[in-house]
This record gives C-alpha cells, structure tokens and sequence, in this order.
C-alpha cells in the first residue's frame, strides 16, 4: 500500500499515481486507487481518478467524498456545508480495496498535513495507521528541496516511512536548479530518487503513458528509470 502525497498543489501527483497503477496493471497486478477527498470538481464532472483510468487503464478506483471549491478537505467542507472525513473512514476503505488488490494506492490532496476535518486530521494520519509507505511527488525547480525536506521531515517524526521521491513533471528544458535537483532531492527527502516524469504526459495515449511511465519510473515500480544515467544525460544538455 502506498501513500501518494505531494509538495503542494499542481506537482503531479494524480500523473505519477497513474503512471505507477498502469506499470502495476501491466505487470498482472489488481490495482485500486483512492482518492479520498476530491475537491474542486462538481458533481457530474470527471475528477482525477478519471484521468487516472483514462491513462492506466481499467483499474479499480473509489472516490469517498466530493466537494466543489478548489480548496483544502476541511475548508471546502465547511464552506458546502458537506461532512467531512475522518482517518478512520478512509483507512477502512483502504484496507477494504487492499483486501482483493495486489497495489493499493492513496492519493491525497495537496500536501502531507493538508487537513481533512476541522480537529486537524490528515493524510499523515491516514498512512500512519495502515502502515503504508509514502511516496513524495515533487517539483523540479527551485524550491522544491526545502518543500520535500519539511515534507519528508514531517514524516519521519510522525513514525512514518517515506521510500522514495518522484518528479511529476520535468521540464522540457531544464533550468541550473532542477538538474541541480536531481542530486539533492534524494538527500532532501532521506531517500532514493524513484523517479523523474516528463511534463504533459498526462496528454498521450494509453500505450505512450505506459511507456513513459517504464521509461521515467524506477525498477522498484516495475520501470527503467536510472537516476545516476537520467542525471548524467540532464547536466550534458545544460
């Protein structure tokens, strides 16, 4: 069971769950994906777990509540008068998915300590009581090293595991700080480099997300992505 979480908002968190379930799927696997909290998005409009099965395929997903303002779990709550979700739901429905999935995967939103309900709980919460390890999606920029250390900080101390960081959307042309980043994210989140995702993949085909996604996730997901080479190809470009 993995725990997606991000460095903030817009890193590429929805594309780098996709890309791990549809690595998963292909290799056999009953995957799910949950999404706790889904905000931003009426009703009737597709949420990221659409996007999700649009670019890995037919795996199971369950979205737990909805609400319509692009805001925080507990601010959007409280403005639409919806209730709010506690650690202990969402853990419930995460083990009940875990029960028949070979890959469990929990996409939070936003950050690690965004909050879900107004006595303060969060994604934090939620991984700390399955046990589940927990994947930082990152940016690639400037910036980003002090987002992933407090994140992955913040991890630590609250008894979890953090197995990897991944970029969600590297750019097509690289700036000095995010080839620089490449070395530094992993020391800045206390563990390895999963993974480095090109920008806009979320826009190809099944068979081309696929690709990407073995070409820029590491073998631990079932991919080819290489930091040391991925590194070395990015700094002779520069």
């Amino acid at each position: 069971m993995l725990v997606m979480t991000g460095t903030g908002t817009g890193v590429g968190k929805t594309i780098s769950t996709a890309a791990i379930a549809a690595l998963a799927a292909g290799q056999g696997q009953r995957v799910a994906v949950l999404k706790p909290a889904q905000t931003g998005v009426g009703p009737d409009e597709p949420g990221d777990l659409a996007d999700v099965t649009r670019l890995a395929g037919p795996v199971t997903t369950r979205e737990l509540l909805r609400y319509p303002d692009p805001l925080s779990p507990e601010a959007a709550a409280r403005l639409s008068g919806l209730p709010t979700l506690s650690p202990s739901e969402i853990a419930a429905a995460a083990s009940e998915l875990d029960g028949d999935h070979d890959l469990t995967l929990i996409e939070g939103a936003g950050g690690l300590l965004v909050r879900f309900d107004a006595d303060g709980a969060t994604l934090a919460d939620v991984a700390w009581s399955l046990g589940a390890l927990v994947i930082i999606v990152a940016e690639a920029g400037l910036g980003t090293l002090n987002a992933t250390a407090l994140t992955a900080e913040v991890a630590t101390k609250r008894g979890l595991t953090v197995a990897g960081v991944i970029v969600g959307a590297w750019p097509d042309e690289p700036d000095l700080a995010a080839v620089s980043n490449l070395e530094d994210l992993p020391v800045a989140a206390g563990a390895p480099l999963l993974g480095v995702l090109p920008a806009g993949m979320g826009t190809a085909e099944p068979a081309e997300f696929t690709a990407l996604a073995k070409a820029g996730l590491s073998p631990w997901f079932g991919g080819e992505f290489d930091p040391e080479r991925f590194a070395g190809r990015a700094s002779a470009q520069k």
